[in-house]
């Protein structure tokens, strides 16, 4: 696969980053594997010193299998493969990865996304991988061990001519198509005040009733950028070969946003999860299973356990 983009350390404060925009000519074209067999996805050794860090007596939900849920609904994290039964995706090669390394055998569980607090409270699966978003609400009910940044995309046509975004100034006067009652709208609300008492010209914010809808008004030259999930663009960028990023932010903006593997509260887990990632950070495994679904724009640097998470609101 080709990359698409260099790690991108985050800002000390605003957690705002900048990727550069590409030119037709530099456009990306990764190529996703559909497969049920992933036969390309990265495997790793498993590891002694995450075995030892097992708390003693721990018992997985089914002896010899790490047993994990993943929700299949948006590419290129976790959807369905072309047999329209297998997760595949990024937060898959990650479980994959861990249970590598815990000397085990993965199994997953697709569910539905809304349904992951209460199958993993009740004991069915030993963790959830499916872009879940560290909060200090959620982690008064679950362990965490980081493994993505949360981002935000900017993104425009591939010949649109539109400047890079980096700060809250780069959106005056444009248009841009964002989801009803969704983060990004938050965000770019609270950037366009600020613009508008500095003497900015508004934003023109755009709503259309679905993504393709989106899609052929951005074509059309109806809207400047689209704002989704960093991820959802770096799939319909590939799909499309029309679409060029102008910047990613953090979804927590002004926050930094993780996404972390989610685990039960106090079962002990979560840092031997962590030690596990930092050990395929280190080896380049995790970077190559990132890389291979053109997201390592949202690479960490190092695993936590448990770090600060999105306020209360």
């Amino acid at each position: 696969m080709r990359s698409l983009s260099g790690f991108l350390p985050l800002a000390a404060t605003a957690f705002l980053l900048q990727a550069p925009a590409l030119s037709a000519a530099e456009a990306p074209a990764p190529v996703f594997d559909f497969s049920a067999e992933q036969a390309a996805r990265p495997r790793a050794e498993a590891s002694e010193a995450v075995a030892a860090a097992l708390p003693e007596g721990f018992a997985f939900v089914e002896p010899g299998k790490l047993t994990v849920a993943v929700a299949p609904s948006v590419a290129p994290l976790a959807f369905y493969a072309e047999d329209a039964r297998t997760p595949v995706g990024a937060d898959p090669d990650i479980a994959q990865l861990l249970a590598d390394k815990l000397g085990l055998e993965l199994k997953l569980n697709a569910v539905a996304w809304v349904d992951w607090p209460l199958g993993l409270a009740s004991g069915k699966y030993d963790a959830v991988i499916s872009n879940v978003g560290v909060t200090e609400a959620r982690k008064e009910k679950f362990d965490f061990s980081t493994y993505r940044l949360g981002l935000h995309g900017f993104y425009a046509g591939l010949n649109s001519g539109i400047a890079p975004i980096a700060e809250p100034k780069d959106v005056a006067g444009l248009r841009i198509i964002v989801g009803a009652s969704t983060n990004q709208e938050r965000i770019l609300t609270l950037w366009d005040e600020r613009n508008r008492a500095e003497g900015l010209k508004p934003v023109e914010f755009k709503y259309f009733d679905d993504e393709a809808a989106s899609l052929l008004a951005l074509a059309a030259g109806r809207a400047d950028v689209i704002v989704q999930p960093h991820a959802t663009l770096v799939y319909l960028a590939a799909r499309d070969r029309n679409l060029r990023r102008l910047g990613v932010l953090s979804a927590g903006w002004p926050e930094r946003s993780d996404v972390a593997v989610t685990t039960r509260k106090g079962s002990g887990l979560a840092p031997v999860l962590t030690l596990a990632l930092n050990e395929l950070i280190a080896e380049g495994l995790y970077a190559r299973s990132l890389a291979r679904w053109g997201v390592e724009a949202e690479a960490l640097e190092v695993s936590e356990t448990n770090p600060k998470g999105l306020p209360k609101f």
